[in-house]
């Protein structure tokens, strides 16, 4: 079935951007900031600026169903979208955002925004950016130039009522998931207590002590062999908070001295040396899941020597509040950035209760890590049926 086309620009009542603050004010309006829009297009309401009341000028208040869509950001995150369902109070939004107002004799919001948070998922709005130093932007007229297809009204509230129905599965099972998640560190909090609170209940002793800690491999260094071997690394980015990100894995040639000096073994933990300050400790343990992998000279890796202290115990002391202030105090601080050195985490003080302890800890956060694969499993198969639910619903197929 053939779908008429529009462009955005013309079934727009106000397509507008936001301004810029630089002024806090606790009782003034709340303003939207690019942290408040999440990739799926949720609102996240943690993390609030007020600004002046009086720099806020004449309509840049939101109304419910405008959209947001993030025109400024690092390339991955430009194009974010959100619906604005109302607030109890005035919202503003800052310049990093267009604001489309639809004409609602013309487009449903939720169509719309439906359809520009599918042009984020397939990457359309990275390839449209223009990019500098970390930052990227698409510009006002390049989304008014949009062409989105726009059968009847009646069918975009359709299709925009399949699609929510279908997303609240996704959402439930990420809700699942979060929750499974709190629950080790619940688990954690139940049988070591706070850290921080009470480090003379168990000896302590130096990282290096009970690990061998190793930087990784440095990226475009001169090797004076010619007899190399193309094998897998890990960047920053593949490392998570006790988890892998291994959707994008990437080779670097390297001698077999180098692949001998720098391949991961099972329980090697991997930790990255810097980034957000609140990132700090940020790290998981490698299980073997390539059969040969070596790891960037950007992120540590802790090879366990001593029968005092398990891998994933370890994990967990080394991310928990206990470790973060450990390495909020120790790191090199620059704008935004905080970074920490060999010494300085060889220095971290492990708390070590009784071995029997930590391996209780371990099964049972083992067992919870299983049923996120299982939820984590599920959500996948979720993600790919909502994707091919939406192909089908912007082509006039449902």
């Amino acid at each position: 079935m053939s779908v008429q086309v529009a462009r955005l620009g013309d079934i727009a009542e106000d397509l507008r951007s936001g301004f810029a603050c630089g002024v806090d004010d606790p009782d003034g309006v709340i303003q939207f900031r690019m942290n408040n829009v999440e990739r799926d297009g949720a609102l996240n309401w943690t993390k609030m600026r007020r600004v002046p009341e009086a720099m806020v000028k004449s309509g840049l208040t939101l109304q419910p169903k405008d959209i947001l869509l993030n025109a400024t950001n690092s390339p991955d995150l430009v194009g974010k979208t959100a619906l604005f369902v109302g607030a109890d109070e005035p919202i503003t939004f800052s310049n990093h955002f267009l604001r489309l107002r639809m004409r609602t004799k013309a487009a449903e919001p939720a169509y719309v925004a439906r359809w520009l948070r599918r042009q984020f998922e397939l990457g359309n709005f990275k390839a449209m950016c223009r990019s500098w130093v970390n930052q990227a932007s698409i510009t006002r007229d390049q989304v008014s130039n949009l062409e989105i297809p726009l059968p009847p009204l009646d069918e975009q509230r359709r299709i925009a009522a399949i699609l929510d129905k279908a997303d609240q599965l996704r959402q439930k099972r990420r809700h699942a998931i979060a929750l499974l998640e709190s629950l080790t560190q619940s688990i954690f909090l139940e049988m070591f207590g706070d850290l921080a609170a009470s480090t003379d209940k168990w000896p302590r002793v130096a990282l290096s002590e009970v690990a061998e800690i190793g930087s990784g491999i440095t990226k475009g260094r001169k090797t004076n062999s010619t007899s190399t071997i193309e094998v897998p690394y890990l960047a920053v980015a593949n490392v998570q908070d006790k988890a892998l990100n291994l959707a994008t894995v990437k080779t670097i040639e390297a001698t077999p001295s180098e692949i001998d000096k720098y391949k991961l073994e099972a329980d090697d933990l991997l930790l990255t040396e810097g980034g957000d300050p609140d990132k700090l400790g940020r790290g998981t343990l490698w299980r073997g899941e390539l059969p040969l992998a070596i790891h960037q000279n950007h992120i540590f890796r802790v090879r366990f020597t001593s029968a005092q202290i398990d891998p994933l115990y370890a994990n967990w002391v080394i991310g928990s509040e206990y470790g973060k202030r450990y390495f909020l105090k120790s790191a090199k601080q620059t704008t935004g950035i905080a970074s920490i050195n060999k010494s300085q985490l060889s220095g971290f003080p492990v708390i070590l209760p009784p071995v029997n302890l930590q391996r209780s800890f371990v099964k049972r956060a083992e067992a919870v890590s299983s049923q996120i694969r299982s939820h984590t499993a599920h959500l996948d198969s979720f993600n790919s049926a909502f994707s091919a639910l939406q192909t089908s619903a912007f082509r006039g197929g449902i």
